[in-house]
């Protein structure tokens, strides 16, 4: 099958053209019009067609693909409905080669090997997978050899050359050339150092197939690359041209425009061509093979050898010979990773080395502390003897991260990052948000180290942290909106990571959360763990022991990754991470990952997800904007899994409730973040003796939550017997 990809390349290459490959989303723009589009595009000239396996966080598409998506998913489209429209096109004469194109987490969700195996059932011929780097896909890889079918590498334009010598021997039938920095979508230009990055390239990969792709959109594109490359991949533009066409029309308005792209060149062959192979097997003896017979056996050896190399080339990286620190990424027991598109993996590897620099510095510690007065540190420890004397129990003290600066624990991993930005020699700094508090602390010291910034934020989230945005706003940041999706946390990081991505020479993420590819866990988990080592070496001074027991709310991680990491080795201190329970667990509206959740993958990193079973991400709900997010941080997955940490949900009406008592008792508004903690905090001190001690990470102040209780207290209040009447 993989044989049958390249044979289609070969036979172009006689005819003294490029391959023509194309791509159209599975279900877009309904599922029983998909086969007649693949029927149009094989009758338009097109040698390969990638068929897009529909998910909901793209992270590699522009917002055409995105909308395709959206629209393919609505409609109930799904990976074993994909299948079946691979079937029904081979049925109906489809017989140019067929590649699977998407994301990792619904094959993985779907089984790797038995993706592999019912997709040859089916009649596809490979995968390109996004974010499956090849060194996150040795398994997956090895089942593609076994049966025959192809796993097509990526390479971009900054894809190192020590990084091209591992990724250009493992393709066994083309290689898919990224052709710009960004996400997918049409563009007016082809990217004029297009020849530069084939010929370096070509150095490593003898005579495999290049395939060039992302914005190639007009036969003048096409004549252009195909004079450099082998092939030419246009995706974006076709579906534009799909949603443009009438209902009923579209397979054949697809035709029309694939005719234009080739000159007309497969319009006279189109008699000759369909039908000639209704069974791959059936062709193997012919003695002049058409460039769609598969003759397998070309594949007899290939498959051992194929693998063996491909193993040879990652063991020579691993031992060495070739030097790339990437191909090992970090993980907590089986989570973390660098799930990633193939831009990002370099850059990644910068980053990774850059840190590990800072973090070795004495010199680099020394200023991240000369900072302390302008952060507001050390945090204060407090002891909240009202509360205590409450809710009985332990005694309960408050880690005050809410009197930092900018209100909230973030400013620490923050300041941090910012510092490692200009350690890199970056000059602009983007971030994503929830509640607006990671987006007002990188505002903060963007402005005072006089870095240009750019918010990602949800539409959702602007509306109800209003005030979150203005301060943005005022610290001289620019608010984007994400009206995608949810519009909330999640997709503010899907569109924060989209626009890195497409800038990465000049800019840093500074990612707000213990979440994301391998090194960002562990980047904001080294520059947040100043809660937990204050919180140590207080606890110490006050007390003269350790405390029983550290409480957190738990979103993506930040700040209970933060609290919980100088105690991971004490194993005499209860560490308690509280979640977002919306509306219930046993509801669909609520953001408890790792109480509800399932293993995945979801922004470049393997952890607990909140996916449906087909491995689409779900959405999500919380009162609280910072905790509403359908994953979780790499090392909290691993505590819970190694039973270190313990972690329960608190629902809506719980947070409301923990809110009410620590602002009536201790004369403090939390943040509707720490309310979970408040809460989950004064469930455990009633089980616990006088003599202990529990600390709860007060990660944020309230203000900014202020109007959002009040819109939301007709709601909840009646649930905790709170009437607040003014």
């Amino acid at each position: 099958m993989s044989a049958h990809l390249r044979a289609r390349f070969d036979h172009a290459k006689k005819e003294g053209r490029p391959a023509f490959v194309t791509f159209t989303t599975a279900g877009h723009p309904s599922p029983n019009e998909t086969v007649e589009i693949m029927k149009g595009l094989q009758a338009g000239g097109a040698d390969v067609i990638e068929l897009g396996i529909p998910f909901t966080d793209p992270l590699a598409d522009g917002v055409v693909i995105q909308k395709a998506n959206a629209i393919a998913l609505k409609q109930g489209m799904n990976l074993p409905k994909t299948l079946d429209i691979v079937r029904q096109a081979r049925k109906e004469g489809v017989h140019v080669p067929v590649i699977l194109m998407g994301y990792y987490n619904p094959l993985l969700m779907y089984g790797e090997e038995r993706i592999v195996r019912d997709a040859k059932e089916a009649g596809a011929n490979g995968f390109i997978v996004v974010d499956l780097p090849p060194e996150e896909a040795i398994k997956f890889r090895g089942f593609c050899t076994k049966d025959g079918l192809s796993y097509v590498p990526l390479i971009a334009p900054s894809t190192s050359e020590n990084r091209i010598k591992i990724l250009a021997p493992i393709a066994d039938s083309f290689i898919y050339v990224v052709s710009k920095m960004g996400t997918t979508g049409a563009s007016g230009t082809v990217n004029a150092a297009l020849p530069e990055l084939l010929e370096r390239i070509r150095q490593y990969s003898k005579d495999t197939p290049l395939a060039v792709g992302f914005g190639v959109s007009t036969r003048e594109h096409f004549l252009s690359v195909g004079a450099v490359a082998d092939g030419v991949v246009i995706g974006s533009k076709i579906i534009q041209v799909i949603e443009e066409a009438p209902e009923g029309q579209r397979g054949e308005v697809v035709r029309k425009y694939c005719n234009e792209i080739t000159g007309g060149r497969m319009s006279d062959k189109l008699t000759r061509e369909v039908g000639i192979v209704e069974s791959i097997d059936k062709s193997m003896n012919k003695k002049e093979a058409h460039p769609d017979e598969v003759i397998q056996a070309h594949e007899g050896t290939e498959g051992v050898n194929g693998l063996a190399d491909q193993m040879d080339a990652l063991a020579q990286a691993q031992n060495g010979e070739i030097k790339d620190d990437t191909l090992i990424p970090s993980r907590f027991g089986e989570f973390g990773g660098q799930y990633v598109p193939e831009a990002l993996v370099d850059c990644l590897a910068e980053l990774e080395q850059e840190f590990i620099k800072a973090n070795n510095d004495p010199a680099f510690w020394e200023e991240f502390r000369s900072y302390y007065p302008y952060m507001g540190r050390p945090g204060h420890l407090q002891f909240a003897d009202r509360l205590t004397e409450y809710v009985g129990g332990a005694k309960i003290w408050l880690k005050r991260e809410d009197l930092n600066h900018t209100g909230s624990h973030k400013i620490n991993n923050a300041l941090g990052q910012v510092l490692l930005a200009k350690r890199i020699g970056k000059k602009e700094v983007i971030a994503e948000t929830g509640a607006g508090q990671h987006g007002v602390a990188t505002a903060t010291v963007c402005a005072k180290f006089g870095l240009k910034c750019t918010v990602y934020m949800g539409a959702e989230d602007v509306r109800r942290q209003a005030l979150n945005v203005f301060r943005m706003k005022l610290l001289g940041a620019k608010v984007v909106a994400v009206e995608s999706g949810t519009q909330t946390l999640r997709d503010a990081v899907n569109e924060a990571m989209r626009a890195w991505v497409t800038n990465l020479s000049t800019t840093h993420y500074i990612l707000g959360s213990a979440i994301g590819p391998h090194p960002f866990p562990t980047i904001v988990r080294t520059f947040q763990s100043v809660i937990g080592e204050e919180t140590k070496e207080q606890m110490q001074k006050l007390r003269g022991k350790l405390p029983d027991a550290v409480v957190a709310c738990v979103g993506g991680g930040s700040n209970s990754v933060g609290m919980f990491y100088p105690f991971a080795n004490d194993t005499s201190v209860k560490l308690l991470g509280v979640e977002a329970g919306g509306d219930g667990v046993e509801t669909l509206r609520h953001s408890a990952t790792l109480t509800g959740g399932k293993k995945g993958v979801l922004h470049g990193v393997r952890t607990y997800i909140l996916q449906d079973d087909q491995g689409q991400i779900m959405d999500t709900h919380s009162v609280s904007a910072g905790l509403d997010y359908p994953g979780v941080g790499p090392e909290l997955a691993n505590w819970k899994d190694t039973n270190r940490a313990e972690f329960i949900a608190a629902t809506d009406a719980n947070a409301f409730e923990g809110f009410r008592i620590l602002s009536q008792t201790e004369g403090i508004i939390p943040a509707l973040e720490s309310s979970h903690a408040v809460y989950g905090a004064i469930q455990l001190a009633k089980t616990m003796k006088p003599d202990e001690d529990i600390v709860i990470c007060l990660s944020g102040r309230g203000d900014k939550d202020v109007q959002s209780v009040a819109e939301e207290l007709p709601r909840l209040g009646p649930q905790i017997g709170w009437d607040l009447r003014f």
